[in-house]
């Protein structure tokens, strides 16, 4: 099971065609995270059933955490490389280490790492547009 869905998240995140036409966050977000959370972020997305905990509905981060959106919270979250791994298993992808090799084949290591930084920016700043 989590080779097909590493499979498919791997195929998906090359995937970034249609960048121009969503913006680049949420563009972002379609291709790498949709597939789980739903492409409105309520955590239905296709694969959901198939994992063993399912993924959060991304549109109550702000209502959970009252009332304010804790950008650098989920920023972390979603980079991953930063996390404790004595916290616990993380049940999503680590997308700051699936980012960064294609980033730093394409721009190089220095910029590699930036451009990696910016796509997860854009990701927390898309999610942050999600809450109701």
């Amino acid at each position: 099971m989590k080779l097909l869905v590493a499979a498919v998240l791997a195929g998906m995140t090359f995937h970034t065609a249609s960048a121009q036409d969503l913006g680049d966050g949420k563009a972002e977000y379609m291709n790498s995270c949709a597939v789980c959370h739903g492409p409105d972020g309520k955590g239905d997305g296709p694969l959901g059933d198939e994992l063993l905990k399912r993924p959060s509905d991304l549109t109550r981060i702000s209502r959970r955490n009252g009332g304010e959106f804790p950008y650098w919270r989920v920023y972390a979250v979603i980079d991953g490389r930063a996390m404790v791994p004595a916290h616990g298993e993380r049940d999503m992808p680590v997308w700051g280490s699936q980012f960064l090799p294609a980033d730093v084949k394409r721009y190089g290591p220095n910029a590699g790492e930036i451009v990696t930084r910016e796509r997860i920016h854009e990701l927390a700043g898309y999610v942050q547009t999600l809450q109701q």
